[in-house]
């Protein structure tokens, strides 16, 4: 365990605590555990204790292909089923003839009613629709306190049939990067293909995110599964670390949103 716990970061420990005293719960109890919605990053480190355990994770997001996705860490005798992550798909209703909610807006709101946001996954627009996915336990909660959103009064449908949820095709094109460090300012300045300098002025200011929070040191490494988020130029992933070359130099695939 100490050998995994090496690659990750300080300020994940407490994450890693966390899901460490899930697979002891697994074991001790051997029944399932259900997560909340975890980010791509947790997930990884979720599969990184699990490892090797004995056990076993599935991970569901309610749409096809979510970003935010619970996990269900199991003994392999389980087979998990679709129920088991209890997930509610809700449609948000709104008067979008006289205004258009943006994604902004509905997360700020969920926010306002004071949830935790690993209660609630992806929120997804097309056109003018609005859905969201959430943990099946709040449905009640959300149908009767979650009313507004921005300027705009809402009324939440639940959606039953997936055929209805929004499908969103995400395609990530890949490519190698040869690079000195991962460092944030090294990795973004080979993603942009920019100057280290001008990277650095990006990240100082503000404009570039790492797992959906703002990073603002140019000395920050990255890691497998990081995804950053840079204002201006959409959203990339560190999809593999795959060693270094004869002149020690680091081998990394990326992928950027299109």
């Amino acid at each position: 365990m100490e050998g995994i716990l090496q690659h990750f970061r300080k300020e994940e420990q407490p994450f890693i605590d966390l899901a460490m005293d899930w697979v002891r719960e697994v074991e001790d109890l051997y029944s399932p555990k259900l997560t909340d919605f975890l980010d791509p990053r947790q997930r990884f480190i979720v599969d990184s204790i699990v490892k090797g355990s004995g056990l076993l994770t599935s991970g569901d997001g309610g749409f096809e292909g979510a970003e935010r996705k619970r996990v269900l860490i199991y003994p392999d005798y389980y087979e998990p089923t679709r129920a088991d992550f209890q997930i509610t798909v809700f449609d948000v209703r709104y008067a979008s003839k006289f205004l258009t909610l943006e994604h902004p807006a509905v997360l700020g709101a969920l926010m306002g009613l004071g949830l935790n946001r690993a209660k609630f996954g992806d929120i997804r627009l097309k056109d003018e629709d609005v859905q969201l996915a959430t943990v099946t336990e709040l449905s009640t909660y959300l149908t009767a306190n979650f009313t507004a959103a921005g300027k705009a009064k809402i009324h939440l449908t639940e959606l039953s049939e997936r055929g209805s949820w929004i499908a969103l095709e995400e395609l990530w094109i890949e490519e190698t990067q040869i690079i000195s460090s991962l460092r944030l300012d090294t990795v973004l300045a080979s993603l942009l293909n920019i100057a280290r300098q001008k990277s650095g002025t990006y990240i100082h200011g503000g404009k570039v995110k790492v797992n959906w929070r703002v990073v603002d040191q140019p000395s920050f490494e990255l890691n497998e599964s990081d995804v950053l988020s840079i204002r201006g130029h959409g959203r990339f992933k560190i999809m593999a670390i795959e060693g270094r070359t004869k002149k020690d130099k680091i081998r990394l695939v990326t992928g950027k949103l299109e």
